[in-house]
């Protein structure tokens, strides 16, 4: 991002970081989306369940890479808003420090959260076989899958959007192909699927620490970049909490979700919560993109004082988040029926319990997105605390629901647990982003 930035045309800027982060992002999905199009499609119901009740204990992993990618970034971007490259040199080498850290710590998580995370989720029989199968490979590639989820982060962040769609489209195409390999061919199940997702994040990981020794990168890194700094530490991890609380948040509400289904319901029912799951992170992922792909934007004029041309860059971003999720919302609803097809089109059973969750579950799925925004927008200003509570009543609110709804409702009560609590939610996120908006305008007098 070059000095000159804020004369540059603010909807020519904004495209330019968020078309490739936007790709990135759907792309850096694929790799659950193909997983789970394989598992549908070669394993069936069980299989989908498996790596559902699979997901919560990996969320930890991909959360604390978020946390150092996004917290890492941010700083950095600050610093090189504020002119203080020396500093943006020396935030980016720390992160790459506490990365490998939080990877050690990483694998010792997994191994103590894995058996009980399945246990808790009421998994048994086959689908606690196969999701056993899937952990087993994820806690050897603990390390990758924190440093595919960091990598595109701190590159985006140092200038470098396109690099990163790169980046994380070599990962994709590896995974997709690998999963055939693995999954189609040689018939490994949800081992393979979890080979074919290990050895694409480690391409990405590698990658990503390569171009911060290159001659490509903006904030060039030597070996004396590389030690750790208690205080930007923990900057950072303040900075990125959020976004490792989103992934707790996650985490916990999957499992919550699946130990319900499976008390309701079985293992079908969960399969198709699979299905819906992956339908909704393509959209989520979309916002994602699009926030994430703001955020440097609004950390550098931030930092810069421009508060003027920040206002200008989160409008676009709140409005583009929001009405694509209106869009995705018409389009699911009118095309279920192929779209649930890709995944399985030999079992009725999963097929009907998918498009009856579909219909419930995302009725509100705009504003996952909206939530979202207002996390991103106070990580850009540093403003951890926000950032955070914003995710913490994301937890606070949609647990009750989770809890109380189906002793109502039964199933449909599980379904309409988010889509219920979303609206309580937006209206807070709402309101904490409104009083943010006043002071910036008192700001600019």
């Amino acid at each position: 991002m070059s000095a000159n930035l804020s004369r540059q045309d603010v909807n020519r800027q904004f495209w330019r970081y968020v078309l490739p982060t936007v790709a990135a992002m759907l792309v850096s999905g694929l790799y659950q989306l193909v997983d789970g199009i394989f598992i549908g499609r070669y394993i069936g119901a069980d299989g989908l369940a498996a790596i559902n009740v699979a997901w919560p204990i990996a969320g930890v992993l991909y959360g604390l890479g978020m946390m150092v990618g996004v917290g890492a970034g941010a700083l950095s971007s600050l610093s090189r808003g504020e002119g203080k490259l020396a500093r943006a040199r020396a935030q980016l080498g720390n992160g790459l420090v506490l990365m490998a850290l939080m990877a050690l710590a990483a694998t010792g998580l997994l191994w103590v959260l894995g058996e009980p995370g399945l246990a808790i989720q009421n998994a048994e029989g086959n689908v606690l076989a196969l999701a056993q199968d899937y952990l087993h490979v994820l806690m050897l590639a603990a390390p990758v899958a924190l440093g595919s989820m960091a990598m595109p982060f701190m590159l985006r962040n140092d200038g470098a959007p396109n690099r990163a769609t790169a980046l994380i489209v070599a990962g994709a195409v590896t995974n997709i192909v690998l999963d055939w390999l693995f999954i189609a061919e040689f018939g490994w199940g949800l081992t393979g699927a979890a080979a074919a997702t290990a050895l694409a994040q480690l391409l990405v990981t590698l990658m990503g620490i390569a171009h911060f020794f290159s001659d490509k990168a903006q904030t060039r890194l030597t070996l004396a970049d590389l030690k750790l700094r208690p205080y930007d530490a923990w900057r950072s991890c303040a900075i990125g909490l959020s976004s490792l609380l989103m992934y707790g948040y996650y985490s916990v509400v999957v499992a919550l979700h699946n130990g319900l289904f499976l008390h309701y319901g079985d293992a079908t029912v969960v399969g198709a919560y699979a299905i819906v799951s992956y339908l909704m992170a393509v959209y989520f992922l979309f916002a994602e993109g699009v926030a994430s792909g703001t955020q440097p934007l609004i950390s550098y004029h931030y930092g810069a004082g421009e508060y003027g041309l920040m206002k200008r860059y989160i409008r676009l971003m709140l409005k583009v988040a929001v009405g694509s999720g209106v869009v995705a919302l018409v389009l699911l609803n009118l095309a279920s029926a192929p779209v649930i097809s890709i995944f399985n089109s030999a079992d009725a059973d999963l097929f009907a319990a998918t498009e009856h969750g579909l219909r419930l579950h995302l009725i509100a799925l705009y504003l996952d997105g909206f939530i979202f925004c207002v996390g991103v927008i106070f990580q850009s200003f540093g403003a951890s605390g926000k950032a955070t509570g914003v995710t913490l009543a994301n937890m606070g609110i949609q647990l009750p629901f989770l809890l109380v709804l189906p002793q109502w409702f039964g199933l449909d009560g599980v379904w309409l647990a988010l889509p219920i609590s979303n609206v309580a939610l937006s209206l807070v996120a709402g309101a904490l982003l409104w009083r943010e908006w006043r002071q910036l305008e008192a700001r600019l007098g």
